[in-house]
């Protein structure tokens, strides 16, 4: 396994449209492998294929205390939607920025598993939340993406500033 690089908002290559998977095999295993990892040195609780510059529709999620539920969603379509939150999100593109954004409370997802086989699941709350995040990030948008104009701009300069801070 390795650890793969996360890309920082406002990277243009945030805004990729990933491909379906067509194949799960073992390069996508692999990939899934080293995007866990990755994953849970940031520390995160969701990483999309995107976010490690690899714009495949893969997504990998673990919302447990002890991180180990790994869930892995290949091809993830939401079929439906109910209710309505509001929570504050984070990101690890988008690191040290949480604000509060407006989800669906309950998804049902449509998705392949590391077999290559079909598999439905209704999720609400936090993992309900986590996928449709997550599945942004598999369509090109940003969390920060959902918040007004001026916050965004205020995310992007004090990114820039940070990235200063540290070079």
């Amino acid at each position: 396994m390795a650890l793969l690089p996360i890309l920082r908002y406002p990277d243009p290559r945030l805004h990729t449209k990933a491909a379906p998977v067509s194949v799960v095999d073992d390069a996508i295993r692999t990939l899934v492998a080293d995007m866990a990892e990755t994953m849970y040195e940031a520390p995160g609780i969701g990483l999309a294929a995107t976010q490690v510059n690899v714009h495949k529709r893969i997504i990998a999620i673990d919302i447990s205390e002890d991180k180990s539920q790994l869930q892995v969603f290949i091809n993830p379509e939401i079929l439906t939607h109910d209710g309505e939150c509001e929570s504050e999100e984070g990101c690890l593109s988008v690191p040290g920025i949480y604000e509060r954004v407006r989800r669906n409370h309950r998804v049902r997802v449509r998705a392949l598993n590391l077999d290559g086989q079909v598999f439905e699941t209704e999720a609400e709350g936090l993992l309900a939340v986590c996928l449709q995040h997550e599945i942004d990030h598999l369509e090109g948008i940003v969390f920060v993406e959902h918040l007004s104009r001026l916050k965004r701009f205020r995310i992007k300069s004090k990114l820039a500033k940070q990235a200063r801070i540290t070079a």
